[in-house]
Order: structure tokens, then C-alpha cells, then sequence
């Protein structure tokens, strides 16, 4: 079989190395082995990426082979290689604007202290770490939900796994520390976001997923008053939300979710499916901070920090029929609904079935056709 290899090189500020590889390939099987790597100048000088397309002249074979392997090209930060980006903003500034192929940033395992935007000409970035609390992201700022996030995603067509997004302003919690207020961890408000085995650390609106369809799965959010709020049209799958109430004053109890819908025609809201709601201290599941704020939780487990309660009306006081907070399915020693607020809703099977499937957030397909599998 005949195969192609193709390099382009994108040269922004300099070059230094690159590796090649070799595709053995047989009928039933495409295996990579590496080679060795060449060096391109000895002398020292600012990085530059390098991309390395793969082709297969035989088409049946092409679609044989998951794109998500070898059809896009690769951007490295690592502060400590001359031949990568130090900063994660450097790597996503080198990215053309109004990109429309899918591009993979790889993020070394490290701290790294700067505020990150993917500004909304940005699109198709697959923004890839080494872990979850091994690849970080640390910025300290408060106050305003807007300004204050450490990770700001801004474009459509985003992917981002294995990195941890932290505010550290009121993160880790000192007592005679700062005072507790907004200090967002990373503010979504793309379309057609995903992000797979991420955490995100902060105290008060440590999400801030604002607006548009989102999937996360397997991810961990941390805080203990809105932490997951914004008015996006979101899935949550496998989730864990950890409640840090010991932070608040005694007898004070913390809201997990602020859903900011606000409009009777707009499909917006979060659905928890099959998550893990855990912690320290006294929570409601949520509060609505716009007067049709909707959200589900659905087979999610529930310790006993859910107050009996489980909603506030907040800003929808005197309108709670307008209103989306339901549970459905969900187990552990904080499910039980016998003590909820008499205005919870109820949902049909059929509504039930229309806000749990990825069909929710995905009717053209966008989720199976990311750069890496999320729903296996």
C-alpha cells in the first residue's frame, strides 16, 4: 500500500526539531513506530510548532483509520523544551484566525500561571493536558464573572481534557485569607464545547458555563456557593460536584447550581446525569438566578449534604411555577424528595427522555465527531 507523508511547517518565530515516524501498515491493523528525531538547526533559537500530516493514498483504508489519530495537527507547551510554546496563550495565538480543521495544543504536565482565552476566532482547538491536577492552570482574580476567569473560552468548536482550571483567589480557602467572593475558574460561552476528565477549583462561581451546548464528562467541579451557573444548554455526565461548605460561616448552607435562563423559548439548562454530588456541610441543588432557570438531576447520587428543601426560588420568587428544578432516579441518603419544596416539577417520561439524551445538546451529530471518543 502506498502512503504519503506530508510536513508543513508553520514558522512564527523559529525552528528547532521534529520528529518522524513510520506507518506500518497491513490489512488489518496501522501501527506507528518511531524513528528518531531530527535536528533541524543546532543552534538556539525561540520554537516554533512543527505539524506532521498523514495521508493514505487508499481511501478505503482512510476511512478505516479514526481521523481522530492522525488527521489533525499537533502544537507542544513545554516551558522547559526550546523546541515548544512556554505558555499555553503563545500556542494559541500561533493558531491561524478562523481556523476550521481541527488543531491539538499538547499541554506538559506543570503549573502554569497565566490566564488563558481562546478568543471566538479560534475555533476547532483541542486543548490537551496530562492529567487531571498534573497539568494546571492557576490565575488569582475575583469580582466581576466576566473579567475574572482563569480560563476563558470564547469560540465554538472546543475540546479540552485532562487539565485542571483553578482561581486561586479564595482556592485553597484560608480563613484570614481574602474575602469569598466571584472568582470564576473558567468561563464556556462557545458552542459546541466538550471537556473530558477536568477540574475545575474555586469557591463562589467557579464555572461560569454562560451560554451555548457543552458536554462534560467525567469531570470534577469545586465550591460551595454557584458554582456551576450561566445560562448554557449543558449535559454533565459522570460528574462530580464537591461541596467545600466548611468554608462557609456555621449554619450557612451553599447553592450548587445558579441556572440563568430567562426566557420561556430558550432550551437552555444542566442536566446531571449519573453524577456524584458530595462533600462537606449543608447545600441546596440550586437557586434559580433567572426566573426560568432549569435543571435536572437525573441517576445521580446524592449525599446527605442536599437540605431537605433541595431548591430556592431566589429570583423567581412568586413566579416558581415557571420554573425547571426536578430529580428523577437519583439515589443516596440525600435524594430523598419527601421534604422538597412543594413546587418541584415533575417530569413526564417523554421530557424526561428529551433532556437526558445527548440529543439535548447534539441533534447533528457534533459530540461523535470530536477529535477524541467521549462517548464510548
Amino acid at each position: 500500500m502506498q502512503l504519503k507523508v506530508r510536513v508543513v511547517v508553520d514558522q512564527p518565530k523559529g525552528a528547532v526539531s521534529i520528529a518522524i515516524l513510520r506507518l506500518a501498515l497491513d490489512p488489518g491493523s496501522l501501527h506507528s513506530v518511531f524513528l528518531g528525531s531530527l535536528r533541524l538547526l543546532q543552534r538556539q533559537m525561540t520554537p516554533f510548532p512543527v505539524f506532521i500530516l498523514f495521508g493514505l493514498a487508499n481511501g478505503e483504508m482512510q476511512e478505516r483509520i479514526s481521523r481522530k489519530l492522525i488527521d489533525f495537527p499537533t502544537i507542544y507547551v513545554d516551558p522547559s523544551n526550546l523546541g515548544s510554546f512556554p505558555t499555553i496563550q503563545s500556542a494559541i495565538n500561533s493558531v491561524p484566525s478562523n481556523n476550521n480543521q481541527w488543531i491539538c495544543i499538547s499541554v506538559k504536565a506543570g503549573v502554569y500561571n497565566e490566564r488563558v482565552t481562546i478568543p471566538p476566532e479560534k475555533p476547532f482547538l483541542y486543548l490537551k493536558g496530562e492529567g487531571m491536577g498534573k497539568t494546571n492552570v492557576v490565575w488569582s482574580s475575583n469580582d466581576s464573572i466576566v473579567t475574572s476567569a482563569t480560563f476563558s473560552s470564547l469560540a465554538d468548536n472546543i475540546v479540552v481534557s485532562d487539565m485542571t482550571f483553578v482561581n486561586s483567589y479564595n482556592y485553597p480557602f484560608k480563613k484570614d485569607g481574602n474575602k469569598i467572593s466571584a472568582a470564576v475558574a473558567a468561563m464556556i460561552s462557545g458552542d459546541k464545547s466538550a471537556f473530558y476528565q477536568c477540574s475545575f477549583l474555586g469557591l463562589q462561581d467557579t464555572l461560569f458555563d454562560e451560554k451555548g451546548r457543552h458536554y462534560f464528562k467525567l469531570c470534577t467541579i469545586n465550591g460551595a456557593i454557584d458554582f456551576i451557573f450561566g445560562g448554557g444548554q449543558s449535559i454533565y455526565e459522570e460528574c462530580t460536584l464537591s461541596f467545600n461548605g466548611e468554608t462557609l460561616n456555621p449554619g450557612t448552607e451553599g447553592f450548587i447550581t445558579a441556572q440563568g435562563r430567562d426566557d420561556p423559548k430558550d432550551r437552555g439548562g444542566f442536566v446531571f446525569n449519573k453524577c456524584n454530588v458530595t462533600g462537606m456541610g449543608k447545600t441546596f441543588l440550586g437557586r434559580a438566578w433567572k426566573s426560568y432557570s432549569r435543571v435536572i438531576f437525573y441517576n445521580s447520587f446524592l449525599s446527605d449534604i442536599v437540605i431537605p428543601q433541595g431548591w430556592d426560588a431566589w429570583n423567581a420568587l412568586g413566579h416558581e411555577n415557571q420554573l425547571t428544578f426536578a430529580e428523577h432516579q437519583c439515589y443516596g441518603s440525600g435524594s430523598d424528595v419527601s421534604n422538597r419544596v412543594n413546587w418541584e416539577t415533575t417530569l413526564s417520561s417523554q421530557e424526561l427522555q428529551t433532556f437526558t439524551s445527548t440529543s439535548y445538546i447534539d441533534n447533528e451529530g457534533w459530540i461523535a465527531n470530536l477529535p477524541l471518543n467521549m462517548l464510548g
